[in-house]
């Protein structure tokens, strides 16, 4: 079996801890998609800081294999659309990945009154992606299962 992985963060810091216009839009984001802490915002822009090197480097190079393959990652995703090529990969913002997390999903859903409830269903296990209940908020839905997350029907307010 062998010793377990070892853990390592998967965000940076900012170069500038204490730079007020960050905080002021990381405290709106914050409130905007429910987040609780600031770790989320960080591992969502180094998921998209990564998602942008690739697509540079698949620009630059002549193999068509490594930009199809990335390109089918952002379309399953629904990041982009069908037709969009590789420089569109560069446009995608952090909104737009915040807003394919299960919790801003579950947050547009009728009968959910926050997205600081839709945090606690998640959590608490009564929400379902397809067949599978999911237990993690910052899970990210792929694009065909986007119509099949549901929430337990006696916990929607309303009904």
């Amino acid at each position: 079996m062998g010793d377990p992985k070892k853990q390592r963060k998967k965000y940076e810091k900012p170069l500038i801890p204490w730079d007020e216009r960050r905080i002021e839009n990381d405290r709106s984001i914050m409130q905007n998609y429910g987040l609780k802490r600031k770790e989320e915002i960080l591992k969502m822009e180094s998921f998209l800081r990564e998602l942008r090197r690739r697509a540079r480097e698949a620009a630059a190079e002549t193999t068509e294999k490594n930009k199809e393959e990335l390109l089918g990652k952002c379309r399953k995703m629904g990041l982009i659309g069908d037709e969009d090529d590789i420089s569109q990969i560069l446009r995608i913002d952090l909104r737009d990945v915040l807003d394919k997390r299960l919790q801003t999903i579950v947050s547009k859903i009728d009968g959910v009154g926050t997205v600081n409830q839709a945090r606690q269903l998640v959590i608490h296990g009564h929400v379902k992606v397809g067949d599978r209940v999911m237990k993690s908020p910052s899970f990210l839905v792929p694009k065909k299962l986007e119509d099949k997350v549901s929430v337990d029907e006696k916990l929607l307010i309303g009904e």
